[in-house]
């Protein structure tokens, strides 16, 4: 059930983020330009609010998703699934903090008890700063994703269950966002994400878990069945029954 929880929430997650950051958010905002993004956002407040409630839905989805995958990969290394899963929780706690501005610069926008203050050209400028922390907070962020998505690879890797191609894209996926992370700060708006490209992973274990995932729930009966009759072996080997007869 938890292999299930955790697919079907990856892919919700990746339909909901798609639509708050990449549909919506990239298309209303236009970088270094606070008047123009102040229009955009205005003129379509109501896309801008669903954004808002979008990304919100994949910040409690992560929480989910991480307490499913540790269920699903404890039997592996319950010690790194669970710091796995904490990296993500943790991550979800800064994502939280990074929606937060995109709230702010809403308030800025459609508040009535701003504009008597500031000036519609501070208004747009702050705004869009608020807009722009967003982006700087999440993207520090995703550097503990990245960790998590390196130890997720490690523990699909090591289960003998998931493909191990598929730990090694996760664990490329999860070197990608650390890489970005780094290069925001070193290059700046120059850099090209290397995660454009390396995002597979994630995606594919998605898949995996809802299609194949009930394999997860089969093989472990099996295993602890088996390590049972292991047991019943050594208990009435020959050793036992030589000891059994020097007792008799």
């Amino acid at each position: 059930m938890a292999s299930i929880i955790a697919g079907v929430g990856l892919l919700v997650m990746s339909a909901l983020a798609a639509f708050g950051k990449v549909v919506v958010l990239d298309g209303l905002v236009t970088p270094g330009d606070g008047g123009a993004t102040a229009r955009d956002i205005t003129a379509s407040d109501g896309r801008f609010r669903l954004s808002i409630l979008s990304l919100f839905l994949v910040i409690a989805l992560d929480v989910v998703v991480a307490w499913a995958l540790y269920r699903v990969f404890s039997p592996v290394s319950r010690s790194i699934s669970l710091l796995a899963a904490w990296m993500r929780i943790v991550f979800a706690a800064v994502f939280l903090a990074a929606v937060g501005h995109l709230t702010g610069a809403l308030r800025l926008l459609t508040g009535e008890e701003y504009r008597s203050v500031f000036g519609t050209d501070q208004l747009q400028a702050q705004a869009l700063l608020q807009i722009n922390t967003f982006t700087d907070v999440w993207g520090a962020g995703l550097f503990l994703f990245g960790l998590h998505l390196l130890l997720l690879g490690y523990l699909a890797y090591r289960s003998g269950s998931v493909p191990k191609l598929l730990g090694v894209l996760l664990a490329i996926a999860g070197l990608g966002y650390v890489v970005d992370s780094f290069a925001a700060v070193l290059y700046g708006e120059s850099w090209t994400d290397v995660s454009n490209f390396t995002f597979l992973g994630e995606f594919l274990l998605a898949l995996w878990l809802v299609i194949f995932g009930r394999r997860l729930l089969v093989d472990r009966p099996r295993r602890r069945e088996g390590s049972r009759s292991l047991d019943s072996h050594d208990v009435t080997g020959p050793g036992a029954r030589s000891m059994t007869e020097r007792l008799s």
